[in-house]
C-alpha cells in the first residue's frame, strides 16, 4: 500500500485540492519517459486521499513516482509557487510493506520522508 498527505506548512494547515499522479518507472524502459501511470486522485480536507489505490492490484517491486500538481494549489491561494510541481521517486522493494510518503510544502519549499 502506498499513502500519502500534503501539508502546507506556512499557513499549518492540510494541502486541500492537489492533483496527485502516482506511476511506476517501465522496467524496459528506465529512462525519464518510462513510466507508467498507477493511479490518481485530489487531495481533500484532510489532504489526504482516500482509497487512493483500492481498485488497483498489489504492488509490484520497482521504483515509484508521486507527483503533486502545485501552480493551481498556489494560484487559489492568490501565491504564486517557485515550484509548479512536486516529484518524489521512491523505491519498493517489498511491496507487502506500508509506503507513507507525505509532502510537507510551502510557496518556496518542500520536502519529504517515509512515514509509517
Amino acid at each position: 500500500m502506498i499513502t500519502t498527505h500534503v501539508l502546507d506548512t506556512a499557513l499549518g494547515q492540510p494541502g486541500i485540492g492537489i492533483e496527485v499522479t502516482l506511476c511506476r518507472q517501465n522496467e524496459s524502459s528506465p529512462d525519464q519517459n518510462g513510466w507508467t501511470s498507477v493511479s490518481k486522485g485530489i487531495t481533500n480536507h484532510d489532504g489526504r486521499i482516500p482509497g487512493w489505490l483500492d481498485d488497483q492490484p498489489a504492488l509490484l517491486p520497482g521504483i515509484y513516482r508521486i507527483r503533486f500538481e502545485l501552480d493551481d494549489y498556489f494560484s487559489q491561494l492568490g501565491q504564486s509557487a517557485f515550484y509548479p510541481f512536486a516529484e518524489i521517486v521512491f523505491r519498493v522493494e517489498n511491496p507487502a510493506q506500508h509506503f507513507h510518503i507525505p509532502l510537507l510544502l510551502s510557496p518556496f519549499s518542500y520536502s519529504t520522508y517515509r512515514g509509517s
